[in-house]
């Protein structure tokens, strides 16, 4: 069991949504490239099903390309070892795993990638509202950096290029919007390491089984 200890000794949330430095974490977006194409190695059928394209999603799904991820990440039902109650969503950002909480001591468990260096988090809060092909906004700090996002000052589109991916949970702490995210990514080589602004990213076939396992308000502690 994953001690309170720990989770009081973990930094909280970066709170004041309305400041510049909290609305630069909001990007969610990758800082991988793609890895070069590994050698095809012997996978299993049902992880392969389990991954395999929508075709019947609003926008399509690809299959997700298995050699670009450790099977460690595949989502799995494991003994729960947060000792939570059920329904709570519980990041171990040392793992890279997300645990969702269910009522028979078990958890689904799904591998994630994370904030890099500087732009972590940790604490707790609630999950306000669900958006399925949600809009992402760039905050404009980040467009300062990044001129080419400028065409989306307004937003982009849901759809597989969007850096939220299939769906979005929108964390909420005390009432306030934290500006992170929990979304999909369709950069499958980015989970199980630190490379979006802040937010906590599933494959898109991950997220979506997520999103329709939550309740709207259900608790989310980061550690």
């Amino acid at each position: 069991m994953i001690s309170e200890n720990r989770l009081l000794s973990r930094r909280h949330f970066i709170a004041g949504a309305a400041s510049l430095s909290a609305l630069a974490l909001a990007g969610c977006t990758s800082t991988q490239p793609a890895p070069t194409q590994p050698p095809a190695p012997q996978l299993d059928p049902f992880y392969v099903n389990m991954y395999g394209a929508l075709p019947n999603e609003k926008h399509h799904v690809p299959a997700v390309d298995l050699r670009f991820v450790d099977p460690a990440y595949y989502r799995r039902v494991v003994p729960d070892p947060t000792g939570e109650r059920p329904g709570t969503i519980y990041v171990d950002t040392s793992a890279y795993y997300l645990y969702l909480v269910r009522e028979d001591r078990q958890a689904v468990r799904y591998g994630v990638g994370l904030g890099r260096e500087g732009f972590g988090w940790s604490g707790r809060g609630n999950i306000q509202f669900k958006r399925e092909w949600p809009t992402w906004t760039p905050p404009a700090a980040m467009i300062e950096r990044e001129p080419e996002l400028e065409e989306w000052r307004n937003g982009q589109p849901g759809g597989i290029d969007n850096p939220l991916g299939a769906r979005a949970l929108y964390i909420f702490q005390n009432g306030r919007d934290t500006l992170y995210r929990i979304h999909g990514t369709p950069e499958p080589w980015t989970i199980g390491s630190n490379v979006s602004s802040g937010c906590v990213r599933l494959m898109n076939q991950d997220i979506i089984d997520l999103y329709s396992r939550v309740a709207t308000g259900a608790t989310l502690i980061v550690a």
